[in-house]
């Protein structure tokens, strides 16, 4: 046995040193090989050639796909309940292994038993869409329901009609469903979820997904209109990427400033020169985003310069940026009750015609009043332009001498002598006592 292990051994060795040589072994080494093959009931099998094509639909075959699902069906099991104290429905959705969905809805509707039915198993098949099934078997309490939805009773009932036609709906959504009527023994948890629903307040059973549905299933659903208007990104989107026939229509400057922006996933940015790209928002977006800069969690109610350039390092643009951000500090209450109090007066200033005080007075004569003491009935004053000060004197009667006695008394003597008197040349003012005694004093 020894002997014949050691020969096996040996022409083994030979048969690899034959194949590492190749080409070169000659008809009577072959011959030696086969005799040693048929004597030791050894088999040489030659590996063929594998196609590249073959390997090909091989690894092809074999590669799941990115988000493929795996076609698992699950279980729905529904029931609906009414009473007096109200109405609800219950949802058990079972998936494979212990994967469980229990869902619990509170009608605040009147709803009779078989349209609370209905609204369970429309409620259970929104439920299964959200999940996204595909494959879906239905255990429903109702057999009136069940025989329905599998058009083996026919439906009379106007408001049935259209939770049908809503089931039919919903149906086309998944791959494949299956409804089937199972008696209460095997739809206990369901049964259970529905009376829940029916008898008590939401809200007490935390474990169980509880809604409460405001309105029947069968109304219908509001949809919101929009109505898209053009906005100042549409001509820049489309010469980025429209074709050169489309471009054509457009001004060399609107080229030109398109070359400032890139489209990228079909969102418009700006390229910055010291920052990031910056998204472009559309006109109904300005106010939010301002807001939230301006007045948000980490906001300082900042001026309208500051505002501007934070929304730009917050990565966003609009043309208007700089003006609406100004206008938008503007408009905030807090803003305007803590800022700063302005140093600016609240009107244009005026010149001032006197460069010291009490260099120039405006002198006029006020009256005739009601007659007071010592007759008394006419004012004159005079007014210093650089302080507003004031000099008054009442008069029984208008003559050039009591105007002369004025001046000394009231002005010169306590102020000195004026540059200049205005007054409104009146008879009094203008007269040659008053204009001499003015040349005097050099006024």
């Amino acid at each position: 046995m020894e002997e014949e292990r050691r020969d096996e051994k040996l022409t083994r060795e030979r048969l690899q040193e034959e194949e590492q040589e190749g080409p070169e072994l000659g008809v009577c080494k072959i011959s030696e090989r086969n005799q040693c093959e048929n004597k030791y009931g050894l088999q040489y099998d030659k590996k063929g050639k594998v196609g590249a094509q073959a390997l090909a639909d091989f690894v092809v075959e074999l590669t799941p796909e990115v988000g493929e699902r795996v076609n698992t069906q699950w279980t729905l099991f529904v029931d609906g309940s009414s009473n007096e104290s109200g109405s609800g429905a219950g949802v058990k959705l079972q998936g494979p292994g212990e994967l469980v969905l229990e869902q619990s809805l509170r009608f605040q509707f009147k709803a009779s038993n078989n349209q609370a039915e209905y609204e369970a198993l429309i409620a259970g098949l929104k439920l299964a869409i959200e999940v996204k099934i595909d494959s879906l078997l239905v255990r429903t309490y109702s057999l009136l329901v069940a025989n329905q939805v599998n058009e083996v009773f026919q439906v009379k009932e106007p408001a049935l009609i259209k939770y049908l036609e809503r089931f039919w709906l919903l149906m086309s959504r998944l791959k494949e469903i299956v409804v089937e009527f199972v008696p209460r023994t095997q739809n206990q948890r369901a049964d259970a979820l529905a009376k829940l629903a029916s008898t008590r307040k939401p809200r007490n059973n935390r474990s169980v997904i509880q809604e409460t549905l405001a309105n029947p299933s069968i109304e219908g659903e509001l949809v919101a209109s929009v109505d898209r208007q053009n906005t100042w990104m549409d001509p820049i989107a489309d010469i980025l990427a429209g074709e050169p026939s489309g471009v054509m229509r457009y001004t060399k400057e609107q080229i030109r400033e398109a070359g400032h922006y890139t489209l990228l996933d079909g969102t418009l940015f700006r390229r910055g020169f010291s920052s990031l790209l910056l998204r472009c928002l559309p006109p109904g977006k300005y106010e939010s985003v301002m807001a939230e800069v301006h007045g948000g969690v980490c906001a300082s109610h900042i001026g309208g310069r500051s505002l501007a350039s934070k929304v730009l390092r917050a990565e966003f643009y609009w043309p208007t940026i700089r003006k609406d951000c100004a206008e938008f500090v503007k408009k905030c209450e807090k803003s305007q009750m803590f800022a700063d109090l302005p140093k600016a007066p609240p009107e244009q200033l005026a010149t001032i015609s006197s460069p010291w005080p009490f260099t120039m007075w405006g002198v006029d004569l006020v009256g005739p009043f009601p007659t007071a003491r010592s007759q008394m009935k006419f004012i004159l004053v005079a007014v210093d332009y650089f302080t507003k000060w004031v000099e008054a004197e009442p008069l029984a009667s208008i003559t050039a001498g009591k105007i002369v006695k004025f001046y000394w008394k009231k002005i010169m003597c306590r102020f000195g002598v004026p540059r200049a008197i205005v007054s409104d040349n009146g008879t009094q003012f203008a007269s040659n006592q008053a204009r001499e005694f003015c040349e005097e004093m050099g006024i």
